[in-house]
């Protein structure tokens, strides 16, 4: 029976993918693309195209430095995408929002201005097992700075996180908790809000990467109680280049800038500067204004979509091909926590990963292979890297059918 006809849609994703232009794209001579790297960057609905094209044609001026009327109503643009991205987040004020260039600088932001400030020699910053190596190397770095020490939870052989290791792990030596929402390479979605909760109550300030899960589901920053919050734009449907760090006014109040330069700053001599309010004392120099009104209208998109279609349609999307590549022979599926999102890494026994993703691109399949930089994961599990499709609210059943056969195909090939 076609897969179409097994269960009733969540979402009109014909209507859906209508409004994508990339996924009708096709390739290597006329092959319809199967895009299934969602977890590295999302395709743009054609909202987003357009509200980046308005604006550099309508609007393009500098934000909170001229009185013309572009440069006003590219102010306004620009501070009211704060306020939609704050109620996305559910964050209590504006002035909790930070504009950066993704999670990756978030991160390094906190580190910098927030941790090292405040650690000492053998301080220890706790992190997991399955951390990005943007949630690793900001941590390395200010540990190497002040002398701090890195420590680790581990994972289980299913990528779950071993939560009664990270409560012995959890002692007055902490001075950090830096932890994954959503392992990007596993799909594994971490119990964060019980981690808040035992970090906070030994007064462990928290920092949470959410850039794969903003894209994937609702997301609540004050009843998950993070200290700081992240998120990457171009995973959620919005364009590179831009991204947004969350983080309680309290904290932020008591940080000093990391960058300086123009907007950051309430008056500069050549004796002394002082700085800005909050947000913009952590935003110096002329921002990504597109970014920010696009990504403003691609989480619009998403509201109007709903959080919570969207992740009831990925976890269908992720039960059914986790179905169809359980039954190819050779195929080992790495990450089998029982709470995921929509992240299906493989192996293919005796091929390495590389191999099987440039085949299955010649057959249409965009996925990705390798560490997804995660590389002390991998060598966790003793692989040079895997096999990852990824789904997104805008693929289907005959995607994941696409897949399994290209997969069936590969094996047949290098095995």
């Amino acid at each position: 029976m076609p897969s179409s006809l097994t269960r009733t849609p969540i979402l009109d994703v014909d209507a859906i993918r209508a409004q994508f232009p990339a996924l009708h794209r096709t390739v290597h001579e006329g092959t319809p693309l199967v895009y299934l790297d969602n977890a590295a960057t999302s395709q743009k609905p054609q909202v987003v195209l357009d509200r980046l094209a308005h604006y550099y044609a309508q609007e393009n001026s500098n934000v909170h430095r001229g009185v013309h009327t572009m440069s006003q109503e590219a102010t306004d643009a620009y501070e009211e995408a704060r306020e939609v991205i704050r109620e996305h987040l559910n964050a209590a004020s504006t002035r909790e929002v930070i504009f950066t260039r993704g999670t990756t600088e978030g991160i390094n932001l906190v580190a910098r201005s927030f941790a090292q400030p405040r650690l000492r020699p053998g301080d220890e910053i706790l992190i997991t097992a399955m951390e990005h190596h943007a949630n690793i190397v900001p941590w390395q770095l200010v540990a190497e700075a002040t002398g701090a020490r890195l420590q680790v939870i581990p994972v289980d052989d299913r990528g779950v996180l071993d939560v009664d290791a990270f409560e012995r792990l959890l002692t007055p030596r902490v001075k950090m908790l830096a932890v994954v929402h959503i392992s990007n390479a596993l799909g594994t979605v971490n119990p964060v809000r019980h981690l808040i909760t035992q970090a906070q109550g030994l007064g462990i300030p928290v920092l949470v990467d959410g850039a794969q899960s903003v894209p994937h589901g609702p997301v609540d920053v004050q009843a998950l109680g993070a200290d700081f919050f992240c998120f990457s734009a171009h995973k959620a449907l919005g364009p590179t280049g831009f991204g947004v760090l969350y983080g309680r006014e309290a904290l932020l109040e008591t940080m000093p800038p990391w960058q300086g330069g123009g907007d950051m700053i309430e008056r500069v001599t050549f004796e002394r500067t002082t700085y800005n309010e909050l947000p913009h004392r952590f935003e110096a120099g002329t921002p990504h204004i597109a970014g920010a009104v696009a990504t403003a209208t691609a989480l619009q998109y998403l509201q109007e979509i709903g959080p919570a279609a969207v992740a009831a349609q990925e976890q269908d999307l992720l039960t059914y091909a986790t179905g169809q590549l359980e039954e190819i022979e050779g195929v080992r599926l790495v990450g089998t926590a029982p709470d995921k999102a929509s992240v299906l890494s493989f192996v293919l026994d005796g091929v390495h990963p590389y191999d099987v993703g440039v085949l299955l691109d010649h057959m249409g399949v965009a996925v990705r292979t390798g560490h997804h930089c995660t590389q002390p994961l991998m060598q966790r599990f003793g692989l040079p890297g895997t096999v990852r499709a990824s789904f997104a609210f805008y693929n289907t059943r005959e995607e994941a059918d696409r897949l399994a056969a290209s997969v069936r195909r590969a094996a047949s090939m290098l095995t």
